[in-house]
């Protein structure tokens, strides 16, 4: 059983399309939940899905999604997984939602435009993002915007297996809450 006493942990999961955003995010909140943290998953995609196929805008379910970030992030869990950003001025806004005395930790996942291309195209669900000409737009823009994310951990999922990243994120989550050199409780 987890400390109510440790500082909620608001996990921001970050990156282009097909990065693995979505898989880390997923194995993340199952790995924390295995230590006994009491944690929510809020994905943007499903924000989004709720009102497919209509939509009105992006924007709009983006301002759902970070509103329902903040609103878990005030209801006695230990971490908030919120993914599905991929810039700067969404991690700023989501960064905004966390209470007082919460710890942020900003996860980017990132991979080659030929690996997410491949990725993109096994998987049926994907819209645009199937589409060599859009995603090849939104990868020529990456490099500059994780610059200006300034993430915390960087998790290459072609280099990188997702329980390395997992183990990556949950010692900077660690790390952020009880100072660098504590493993913390359930280490």
């Amino acid at each position: 059983m987890m400390d109510t006493a440790i500082p909620l942990a608001l996990v921001i999961v970050v990156g282009p399309q097909a990065s693995g955003k979505s898989t880390v995010a997923a194995a993340l909140a199952a790995e924390l939940r295995r230590r006994g943290e009491r944690a929510a998953l809020v994905e943007l995609d499903q924000i989004a899905a709720m009102a497919l196929p209509t939509l009105p805008n992006w924007e709009a379910a983006h301002r759902i999604f970070e509103t329902t970030v903040g609103l878990w992030a005030r209801t006695g869990l230990t971490c908030v997984i919120a993914e599905g950003s991929g810039s700067e001025d969404e991690v700023s806004r989501l960064r905004r939602q966390a209470p007082s005395g919460a710890v942020i930790v900003v996860v980017v996942t990132t991979v080659t435009l030929e690996a997410a291309f491949a990725r993109a195209h096994m998987d049926p669900t994907r819209g645009i993002s199937r589409e060599w000409d859009f995603l090849n737009g939104v990868y020529e823009k990456w490099a500059d915007e994780l610059v200006r994310i300034g993430p915390d951990v960087v998790i290459d999922t072609s280099r990188l297996t997702v329980e390395q990243g997992v183990r990556r994120t949950i010692s900077r989550i660690q790390s952020a809450r009880f100072g660098p050199d504590s493993l913390g409780p359930n280490s």
